[in-house]
């Protein structure tokens, strides 16, 4: 999997990148937010637990084509 995100190109990597940002910005915001309201630790906790299940389709997705795929003329007997 790192070999296929290191082939990415450069828009690839960029919108990869903005995602990521586009998540963690939240994260900030709440953070910033609990001298006001404690619950928002809580959201900003939340987020944190569901980056990976955001940003792993879309990391799978860009790099699924630099994957290598398994040769059909081996065949097992």
């Amino acid at each position: 999997m790192r070999a296929a995100e290191n082939k990415l190109t450069a828009p690839e990597k960029l919108l990869l990148n903005v995602i990521k940002l586009l998540i963690m910005v939240p994260v900030f915001v709440f953070i910033l937010r609990t001298f006001q309201d404690w619950s928002a630790l809580l959201w900003a906790g939340l987020i944190i637990l569901a980056y990976p299940l955001i940003l792993k389709p879309f990391q799978y997705s860009l790099c699924a084509k630099y994957l290598k795929q398994p040769d059909a003329t081996q065949t097992e007997d």
